[in-house]
């Protein structure tokens, strides 16, 4: 049987929470920029730029399940890391430092500048210590994260750390419930979501497949995919959609062939501004003066204007955008913007 919005919401309050975000977040139609790119679609924004939490973003709602797991645990450091500009980290400094945890950052540099612009100065403002390293983003971060936070550990610190089959599950379970509020959101004017875009290739993404088969949805739930990782996405994150379910407490499991996982929107690669995403962004940003990030969520807004140029949809579908934050990242390369 699908469950509620309701119930879901009902699930999730069994496991550790802080609150840190401010939601629900607004949905928002965007009926100028549904116009320009044609098709008769409604497109709807998923205000998640709008958690607050130093300048929002996903990782707001991811942090409440993880901080409030290293709060249940009596953790007093959090051991966290990601590229230079990572939206995740500047969120997670935020977190910590709103709950008086201590940050260690290590922030993989290949491929950026390391001058205190975008996400990394609001890391150094709230207050994070930051090491910057040349390990690649991946098995190989993960490894110097596990080991930093072994050293800690050894001096007498009760660290949380980055450690993926902890963390993206629960992860997972925020954006289950993203889904759920967008989903009472459009029934108030009486609608369902025909589709559901978001960029993700980890925990967010997990979780909106998961809610799309929790909640019974019909259409898509499409993840653009924003990096490439030494594994099978889809398999990965049905894996991390069912360790979700388990903290949950529901039986249902996904399999890989439950995860549209769309990777052809990666070029020109990680971390790099691509044609059709300046193009996405350019769009939003002059029709509705809403930003978008020169990477992440601007990507995955190309792909939702791919589709509904292609014909995906009927005319008069609701498509639901949900637009993961990282508008900091404009201020950190701005030729690369523009």
């Amino acid at each position: 049987m699908p469950l509620s919005p309701a119930d879901v919401f009902a699930l999730a309050a069994k496991l550790p929470r802080v609150r840190l975000a401010h939601l629900p977040t607004p949905l928002e139609e965007v009926r100028r920029f549904s116009a320009a790119i044609g098709g008769g679609v409604r497109v709807f924004v998923k205000r998640d730029d709008c958690t607050g939490l130093l300048l929002g973003g996903n990782k707001a709602r991811h942090n409440e399940f993880l901080l409030g797991q290293a709060v249940a645990e009596g953790c007093d450091v959090v051991v966290w890391g990601a590229g230079v500009q990572s939206n995740n980290c500047r969120q997670t400094a935020a977190g910590c430092a709103k709950l008086g945890l201590d940050c260690h950052l290590y922030l993989s540099t290949p491929g950026y500048r390391t001058e205190p612009q975008g996400n990394l100065l609001l890391d150094y403002l709230v207050g994070a210590k930051v090491q910057f390293s040349d390990a690649a983003i991946g098995p190989e971060l993960d490894a110097l994260l596990l080991a930093k936070a072994a050293e800690l550990r050894a001096t007498g610190r009760t660290p949380y750390t980055w450690h993926r089959p902890t963390v993206v599950p629960r992860a997972a379970v925020s954006y289950a419930l993203c889904v759920a509020e967008i989903v009472q959101q459009l029934a108030a004017d009486g609608l369902t979501p025909d589709a559901l875009y978001v960029s993700s290739s980890g925990g967010t993404g997990a979780g909106v497949a998961l809610a799309k088969r929790l909640l019974n949805l019909p259409g898509p739930a499409r993840l653009i995919c924003p990096m490439p990782w030494p594994w099978s996405i889809p398999e990965a994150l049905a894996t991390d959609a069912n360790a979700a379910a388990e903290l949950l407490g529901v039986s249902l499991r996904l399999t890989a062939d439950d995860i549209d996982a769309d990777e052809s929107f990666i070029e020109p690669g990680y971390g790099l501004p691509s044609e059709r995403g300046r193009e996405a962004l350019n769009l939003l940003a002059r029709t509705e003066a809403i930003l978008t990030d020169p990477v992440y969520s601007a990507k995955a807004l190309a792909g939702l204007i791919a589709d509904v140029r292609a014909g995906k949809y009927p005319p008069g579908a609701a498509v639901v955008f949900i637009h993961t934050g990282g508008v900091p990242a404009v201020f950190a390369d701005p030729e690369k913007v523009l």
